[in-house]
C-alpha cells in the first residue's frame, strides 16, 4: 500500500489571507460607492423625471414610460460616460423601438410577434454597430415597446424614446458627472501601486530577501489594471470636458494628465522588468543595498511626481529629483565589481528613470540625454 503524501508546503505568495467578520459586515465598501454614484444618480433622476414630464405635458402621452427607461438606460451608472458612449446607446434604443414600432403595424403584438421583434433588432443591431451594448439596448427598448398596450397613433413610443435620449445627453453636458474627481482618484490608487510593488522590490535587495523581491513582482504584474482604470476615467473626463461649457477650463490640465498617464504607464511595464530581475539576483539571498537606493531615490520621486498632479508646482521639484538619480545611472560606474545580472538589474532603471523623467515634464529626448552613455 502507498505511503500517503505529504500536504504540499503553501507558499507565501499564495497563501490564503483570512477575512473576518468585521469586514465582511463593514459599511464602507457600500458607502463609497453611493458617493462615487451621487452625481449619476442626480443625472438619471433629472433625466428620467424631466423626460416623462415634457411627453406627458408637451406631447399629452398618457404614459410615456420609454421616455424614462431610455433616459435610465443611456445614461446608467457606468464609470465611462463619455457622451459619444451615451449617443451610442441612445441611438441603439431608439432603433430598437422604431423597428418594434414598424413591426407592431404589419403584423400586431402576441409572442411571436416578440419573438421576431427581437430577432429583426438584434440582427440589425448588429449589422449597424460593432458594439454589443448598442445591440442590447436596441433589443430591450424593442421588447418593451412591443408589449406595451399600443397608443392611439404610430411612432408615439418612438418620440418618448426620443425625449428620453435628449435629456441623457443634455444631462451629460450641463451636469457632467465630476469625472476630474474620478480620474484623479484612480490616478492616485495607480500611484499608490506602483509605490507598493517598488517599495516590496527595494526591500527585497536590501535583505536579501527573496519572498519580498517575488512579491514586489507579483504587484508589479498586478498594475496593468489600475492603469486601464486611469485611462478609461481619464478619457471620460476628457470627452465630457469636450461638451460641458462648465469643464472646457480643465482640457489643460487633463491633456498634462494624459501626458503623465502615458509616461506611467510606460514606467509600469519596465517596473516588471526591473522587477523580474531583482527577483532573479536575489535568489544566493545576498543583500544589495547599492542597487536598492537608487530605486528607493526613484521610488520616492515618483511620489512627488503624484503630488503634482494635483499640484503643478510640485513638479519642478520632482524633475530635479528625477535628474539627480539619472545623471548617476551608470551601472560600470556604480557597481564596478557587479556580476552580469546585477548590471542586468541596473540598466533596467534606466528606461524606467527616462520614463518618470517623461512624467515630470521633461520630452523623451531630454530625459533620455539625462542618462549617461554607456
Amino acid at each position: 500500500m502507498p505511503e500517503p503524501r505529504d500536504a504540499p508546503e503553501t507558499s507565501p505568495l499564495t497563501a490564503a489571507i483570512p477575512v473576518t467578520w468585521r469586514r465582511r459586515l463593514s459599511l464602507r465598501p457600500g458607502l463609497e460607492r453611493v458617493r462615487d454614484s451621487g452625481a449619476a444618480i442626480a443625472q438619471i433622476v433629472i433625466a428620467a423625471t424631466g423626460a416623462f414630464l415634457l411627453a406627458h405635458y408637451l406631447l399629452g402621452h398618457e404614459a410615456p414610460l420609454l421616455a424614462a427607461t431610455v433616459s435610465i438606460s443611456s445614461l446608467g451608472l457606468a464609470r465611462d460616460a463619455r457622451p459619444r458612449k451615451v449617443v451610442e446607446t441612445v441611438l441603439g434604443m431608439l432603433t430598437g423601438i422604431l423597428i418594434s414600432e414598424l413591426l407592431r403595424l404589419v403584423f400586431g403584438s402576441g409572442p411571436w410577434q416578440l419573438a421576431l421583434t427581437l430577432a429583426v433588432t438584434l440582427l440589425v443591431a448588429r449589422f449597424l454597430m460593432p458594439s454589443p451594448q448598442f445591440a442590447v439596448a436596441a433589443a430591450i427598448q424593442s421588447a418593451i415597446a412591443m408589449v406595451l398596450p399600443a397608443g392611439p397613433l404610430p411612432f408615439l413610443r418612438l418620440a418618448d424614446g426620443a425625449i428620453g435620449g435628449a435629456l441623457a445627453i443634455v444631462m451629460t453636458a450641463l451636469l457632467p458627472r465630476n469625472p476630474m474627481s474620478t480620474e484623479l482618484r484612480d490616478a492616485r490608487v495607480l500611484f499608490t501601486a506602483l509605490d507598493a510593488a517598488m517599495g516590496r522590490v527595494v526591500q527585497g535587495l536590501r535583505r536579501g530577501d527573496a519572498v519580498r523581491a517575488d512579491r514586489g513582482l507579483e504587484k508589479a504584474r498586478g498594475l496593468q489594471g489600475d492603469v486601464d482604470a486611469w485611462r478609461t476615467s481619464l478619457e471620460s473626463a476628457q470627452a465630457v470636458s469636450a461638451l460641458s461649457p462648465f469643464l472646457r477650463s480643465r482640457r489643460i490640465e487633463l491633456a498634462r494628465h494624459a501626458r503623465v498617464l502615458q509616461s506611467v504607464d510606460l514606467a509600469a511595464r519596465n517596473l516588471r522588468v526591473v522587477a523580474r530581475r531583482a527577483a532573479y539576483v536575489v535568489r544566493d539571498g545576498e543583500p544589495r543595498p547599492a542597487i536598492a537606493e537608487p530605486l528607493a531615490e526613484l521610488q520616492r520621486a515618483a511620489g512627488v511626481v503624484a503630488h503634482a498632479l494635483e499640484d503643478i508646482s510640485a513638479e519642478p521639484a520632482a524633475r530635479e529629483a528625477l535628474l539627480a538619480i539619472a545623471r548617476r545611472l551608470d551601472p560600470a560606474a556604480m557597481m564596478p565589481d557587479a556580476s552580469q545580472g546585477e548590471l542586468a538589474l541596473l540598466a533596467a532603471l534606466r528606461p524606467f528613470a527616462v520614463d518618470l523623467l517623461v512624467a515630470s515634464g521633461l520630452t523623451h529626448a531630454e530625459a533620455a540625454a539625462a542618462i549617461p552613455r554607456i
